[in-house]
């Protein structure tokens, strides 16, 4: 069986939510599907496309625009098939850290006017002073992205895939 055709879209500021949609992609490659990893703002449809992931980082408590944008501008698509969101965005892993981020994204996700996503999670995020703008280059480096729960949230999102697969041309 021939996997289903995804798009891993990513709207990434500074990179690190990129690394994570490449991880994404590369583990559902790995599965079997054939998967395109891309910016969210170089989408122009996603009527080709099995499944969907779009994924962003959380700033001052909003979704990326470009993820926003695509899910806007393609919602009726991207909702007559599985998708799933992701976001990048709490310093750290703890209960609190994370709730306030699942918050901000389920806030951004409501304010969509499309089926909300199959599959949904919030990743740790990165903080590079190097990359920042006074006052947030004053705050420490962290990275607080956890790769085997990225991975495993992969693994979960090709399970949503190949169950709502297209059948294969001689099956149909």
């Amino acid at each position: 069986m021939t996997g289903s055709r995804i798009l891993v879209a990513f709207a990434s500021k500074h990179g690190s939510t990129r690394e994570v949609a490449q991880a994404i992609a590369g583990t559902l490659n790995e599965l079997g599907q054939r998967v395109e990893c891309v910016p969210a703002s170089s989408v122009r449809e996603v009527a080709q496309y099995d499944g969907v992931v779009v994924g962003g980082a959380l700033y001052t408590g909003r979704w990326h625009r470009d993820a926003m944008r695509l899910c806007k501008e393609h919602g009726r698509e991207i909702a007559a098939r599985p998708w799933a969101a992701f976001a990048l965005g709490p310093k750290t892993l703890e209960d609190q850290d994370v709730a306030s981020s699942r918050a901000q994204l389920d806030a951004a996700l409501a304010k969509l006017e499309l089926r909300p996503p199959d599959l949904v999670a919030v990743f740790g995020g990165v903080v590079d002073p190097t990359k920042l703008r006074f006052p947030f280059n004053r705050m420490p480096a962290s990275d607080a992205r956890d790769w085997p729960a990225i991975h495993a949230w992969a693994r979960e999102a090709n399970a949503l895939f190949r169950q709502n697969a297209p059948l294969e041309p001689a099956l149909r």
